[in-house]
């Protein structure tokens, strides 16, 4: 057997190279690339023949899995319907933004449903979890405490119980004696995480992994943990704000991008079961340089509230702040109205921001944010009973967005009565709202702000 050699991994996006180097080849990453021994060495061949595994064809019909309620309505939506046995997720969130609230209460939950539920902290002491359970009223549920970094012996303790939910808090405190590495470190959080998954699917035990994120808002370590497991949510939001966004990016068994949203309390986390008119602020009056997006999160839509203000600046280079929106995305649709519609913005400052903290990533906000832009440029206020959306092209045409009737639905069910959407958008129920269909930019500025 030939003697293992020291490799170097990236721990942004996990290649492997033979040497140190200070930027990774394969993701373009400056100052990831960490040494770690190997975690065991094979046979140079496969000499042994192995077992013959089962074959099935695609038409075998499976059951769908069983599944748990937590009776937390915005956590089962986000799970695809329920908690999965044997299944492994992991949760990653900022500091202090409630991942150990939302999960202690989610343990709280499925315990007074009737299942086993084991916490193990490896942040906290369990007078700690204690406390924090006190607080928020969860003294009466059966949630067993641990305190221990030990993979060995949390594994040990799994077998020896074999609840139906354990929550490990958090994977990068948790080492094993076999891996000479520190915790945290991109050898110890892999076999860790490795360790976890293999038991949770030998055993049927459901485990939840809490993973810290990185300043880019990545879950910290290799990128191979988020493909071991079979969820993968974030817990969005600003500590200035109350909302909380638990987001599924992936998911095995269930939509992923589905969102679930959350109102931090006194009492802990509460659930929103109406974010649309969480999100919208009050509207009474028109207010230049505020429009209403129809947007889809996962299969849910949402209205939220997209604010601009325009303002001369007395900088030789404009400031451009955007929050909750793809800055570049942004710059991209000054450009198209400045080269295609003759509007500048050239020694104006730009502030744009979601209202409630919410993030925006579809293309289809783009025609919203168009209208705030213009809106607050003009100081001419878009009727407060409208919903925009559409995607702008560079041309300046205006494309279509996925799911038409479901957001005009969403938008009519709260009350607005007007839409304006791109031409050849697909829709039929839209029933006592009048829609507008614009063909291009040109056409939306005109008929909104009388100028093209």
């Amino acid at each position: 057997m030939s003697k293992a050699s020291t490799t170097f991994t990236c721990s942004a996006c996990g290649a492997v190279h033979r040497k140190w180097a200070g930027k990774c080849d394969a993701c373009g990453g400056w100052n990831t690339i960490v040494e770690e021994s190997p975690l065991s060495t094979g046979p140079k061949s496969l000499g042994a023949k192995g077992r013959v595994i089962p074959l099935t064809d695609l038409a075998t019909e499976e059951a769908p899995p069983p599944r748990a309620s937590s009776g937390i309505d915005e956590l089962d939506r986000v799970l695809g319907g329920g908690l999965v046995p044997a299944s492994a997720i992991l949760v990653g969130g900022d500091p202090g933004i409630g991942k150990s609230t939302l999960l202690l209460q989610a343990a709280a939950s499925f315990a007074r449903k009737g299942l086993k539920c084991l916490y193990i902290s490896g942040e906290e002491a369990a007078a700690q979890v204690r406390m924090r359970a006190q607080r928020l009223g969860l003294t009466d549920a059966t949630v067993q405490l641990g305190a221990e970094t030990n993979l060995r012996d949390i594994l040990t303790t799994l077998d020896a119980t074999r609840p139906a939910l354990a929550i490990i808090d958090s994977i990068q405190t948790m080492w094993l004696d076999s891996i000479e590495a520190a915790p945290g470190s991109v050898s110890q959080v892999r076999a860790a995480a490795h360790e976890l998954v293999t038991f949770a699917k030998r055993k049927g035990v459901a485990v939840v992994l809490v993973g810290h994120v990185t300043k880019d808002g990545q879950i910290a370590g290799p990128r191979v943990v988020e493909h071991m497991v079979d969820t993968v949510l974030y817990f969005e939001g600003e500590r200035g704000h109350q909302f909380r966004i638990l987001r599924a990016v992936k998911n095995r068994f269930g939509p992923a991008d589905e969102i679930g949203v959350f109102e931090m309390t006194g009492a802990g986390l509460a659930e929103v079961a109406n974010p649309s008119a969480l999100f919208l602020s009050n509207r009474d009056q028109p207010a230049p340089g505020s429009a209403v997006f129809s947007g889809i999160e996962g299969t849910r839509p949402v209205l939220t509230e997209i604010q601009a203000l325009v303002a001369p600046s007395t900088l030789a280079s404009p400031r451009r702040t955007v929050v909750g929106l793809d800055s570049g995305r942004v710059s991209t649709i000054l450009a198209v109205l400045e080269a295609r519609c003759g509007i500048p913005f050239t020694g104006l400052d730009v502030f744009l921001n979601v209202a409630g903290g919410l993030r925006v990533t579809e293309p289809a906000a783009d025609l919203a944010v168009a209208g705030a832009l213009l809106s607050a440029r003009e100081d001419v206020a878009i009727p407060p009973d409208m919903v925009l959306f559409g995607e702008i092209s560079l041309s300046g045409a205006l494309r279509p967005a996925g799911q038409t009737e479901n957001r005009l639905k969403e938008a009519l069910k709260l009350g607005f009565s007007q839409a304006t959407v791109p031409s050849h958008s697909k829709f039929e129920g839209a029933s006592g709202m009048t829609v507008r269909q614009m063909p291009d930019l040109t056409a939306f500025v005109g008929e909104m702000f009388g100028a093209g």
